[in-house]
């Protein structure tokens, strides 16, 4: 579980540097989407499989649906919106960044056994 906890943490920073840039009304670079993307991605795997194939509950299951809500954000933003040059609505990064966190803190809660 602390290896799905550190790639969310990475992606988060990542996610964080893009969220900045769209604040302050610039363009985040494609690199920073394509890592934030594919360590997200990596981290929802290995979230699936521990809680479809290892039977993870609680916390871990909620930390699922988190992220997989923020994850259709994610799509939204990235298809929508970055890969058609156009600047992230704040609003929507905000709302993609909460679910998100909640689910890293719902994972981190589940990891720790404070849940």
């Amino acid at each position: 579980m602390w290896i799905t906890v550190l790639i969310f943490a990475l992606a988060a920073v990542v996610g964080l540097t893009m969220a900045l840039a769209a604040f302050k009304g610039q363009f985040p670079p494609l690199a920073s989407a394509v890592i934030h993307g594919v360590l997200a991605a990596s981290g929802l795997v290995l979230l699936l499989i521990a809680v479809l194939a290892h039977g993870a509950t609680g916390p871990a299951r909620w930390a699922l649906g988190f992220f997989l809500v923020a994850a259709l954000g994610g799509f939204t933003l990235a298809f929508g919106f970055h890969a058609r040059r156009r600047n992230l609505p704040v609003n929507f990064v905000i709302g993609h960044a909460t679910l998100a966190v909640i689910g890293f803190l719902l994972l981190l809660a589940g990891a720790l056994h404070l849940l």
